[in-house]
């Protein structure tokens, strides 16, 4: 992919030399992918004391707010507003990956992820995706792993 295509999250994952794959969608891949236990949603929340988290749970469930709230030690959260996500992450919703935000916020992956030798999520802009280690991403930003989603 040349240079001016690469997004932000490409960029970090290159410059600490993480093996990704990138992933285009369209309409028919988005459809076959999404029901793929191994694709991710990136979520952005506020915390009861303002401060401001990433979760990053399965496309095919809900973030459970009362364990997300307990894995960062918060009273409760809640989603941030769709207007608030561009200054805060530099991403607009539908693009929002949990790696090149502009500011680095604390981020928890559903522990989940750690089920697959690969996962697809965000990777910087609507329509695309990168496929990547799940362990590979604590070498890029700090991250934990802990139960968040919703139960089936």
């Amino acid at each position: 992919m040349s240079k001016k295509h690469k997004t932000n999250v490409m960029r970090v994952l290159d410059q600490h030399k993480i093996d990704y794959e990138p992933i285009e969608w369209d309409s028919e891949t988005i459809k076959k992918d999404h029901a793929q236990p191994d694709v991710f949603k990136t979520l952005v929340t506020v915390g009861k004391s303002g401060q401001n988290y990433v979760f990053v749970v399965p496309v095919d469930h809900e973030l459970d707010l009362k364990k997300a709230a307990k894995a960062v030690s918060e009273k409760n959260i809640q989603m941030i507003k769709e207007k608030e996500l561009l200054p805060l992450t530099g991403y607009v919703h539908g693009g929002c990956s949990p790696i090149g935000m502009k500011k680095l916020l604390t981020t928890v992956f559903d522990q989940s992820a750690l089920e697959f030798e690969t996962i697809k999520f965000s990777g910087g802009r609507r329509g695309f995706s990168v496929q990547v280690a799940p362990r590979a991403i604590e070498q890029v930003i700090p991250v934990t792993f802990q139960d968040l989603k919703t139960q089936d």
